[in-house]
């Protein structure tokens, strides 16, 4: 498996153009093998499969994204933060996309960090009232 094309829960939004760049985000799966990306999920438009291609040299993929009522054809670059990169509805509809794998534990990680914060202001407003 390479790193940068883990197998797993993935993440991430796609924007409209024509509606002010406003994000669609989507949640699913993918499973990379041998070249080849297969996975599914939903979005605001609806369910989906994928199916495409990666090349772990170029650090390329490209994806087609299969809803039952059309097709949309996704192609990025890939680096440290996800893949990256453009979407396109036949000839006259496209705009751009960043995907990513999602992190295990990471909205307790969230949580646990906003209580730490909290906790922290609790101590520091009891600091001041001893004070005074």
């Amino acid at each position: 498996m390479h790193p940068l094309f883990p197998s797993g829960d993935w993440e991430g939004f796609y924007k409209y153009p024509s509606a002010g760049m406003q994000q669609g985000k989507m949640e699913f799966f993918l499973n990379f093998k041998d070249g080849v990306v297969t996975g599914g999920g939903s979005d605001p438009v609806g369910a989906f499969t994928w199916k495409g291609t990666y090349d772990t040299k170029a650090l390329s993929c490209q994806m087609t994204k299969y809803y039952t009522s059309h097709t949309v054809s996704y192609n990025g670059h890939v680096d440290e933060n996800g893949i990256w990169g453009t979407w396109q509805i036949r000839t006259y509809t496209r705009g751009g996309f960043h995907i990513w794998p999602k992190k295990e534990g990471n909205e307790e990680e969230q949580v646990e960090a906003v209580e730490e914060v909290e906790e922290k202001e609790v101590e520091a407003l009891q600091t001041l009232e001893v004070v005074e």
